[in-house]
């Protein structure tokens, strides 16, 4: 008996010990955490688009976290500057990313801004980026005979197509571009400073923009 308390004990000490340094400190670093000036909470279209964007899996080959110079050459890769805690601030449940199978999308909207170019990388991506190992999402998309009032047409490289054909897009690739184009956090970021420290005068110094390659972007 004496053995199981001490058994029961140790877990609890050692559930406490993990909840503390996992939870709790973690909690009390950002729980103060405002917005950037530059970061505006996300719109409707891009919150639909970011609902496609989970439930196509794109977390799990894409990241949304450059790191510091110290740790890798992601800004010399175009990513932009090291993201900070305030970058996350409208994101539930963030998309940080565990994975590079394709390039980091923090700054994609920066990086490549054009609506045609999403939409035919989306809809076959080895049309741009000759061997892509990004899959093709042709679902999001509607193959017709002629386009309608209204209808998103892609412009693609020719030989995409079936003849006679048009490719349009469906609402939710469209959304899925809208939330693509609202990542750029090229903003500027305050350095952080110690609790209850007052703001320094000085504006900070703006973030390098990313290099605006549109074959960064490709997986």
């Amino acid at each position: 008996m004496e053995n199981e308390v001490k058994l029961a004990a140790g877990a609890m000490v050692a559930l406490a010990v993990a909840t503390t340094a996992l939870v709790v400190l973690p909690y009390i670093q950002v729980r103060d955490v405002q917005a950037p000036e530059g970061l505006k909470p996300y719109t409707s279209a891009e919150l639909r688009g970011r609902e496609v964007y989970i439930s196509n899996g794109c977390v799990y080959c894409h990241s949304q976290q450059p790191r510091d110079r110290s740790f890798g050459p992601d800004t010399e890769r175009g990513w932009g500057r090291a993201s900070v805690p305030a970058d996350y601030v409208y994101d539930k449940p963030h998309l940080l990313g565990s994975m590079r199978t394709g390039p980091d999308l923090f700054n994609i909207g920066a990086r490549q801004p054009s609506q045609d170019w999403h939409l035919g990388h989306i809809y076959q991506p080895r049309a741009y980026v000759p061997g892509s190992i990004m899959p093709s999402y042709p679902f999001l998309f509607d193959v017709k005979p002629k386009a309608e009032e209204g209808d998103v047409v892609l412009k693609l490289p020719p030989g995409t197509v079936p003849e006679g054909r048009v490719v349009v897009a469906r609402p939710e690739a469209l959304d899925l571009v809208r939330y693509l184009q609202g990542l750029n956090h090229t903003y500027p970021v305050l350095p952080p400073q110690p609790r209850g420290a007052a703001a320094p005068a000085t504006a900070a110094t703006p973030a390098p923009a990313p290099a605006a390659a549109a074959s960064a972007a490709a997986s």
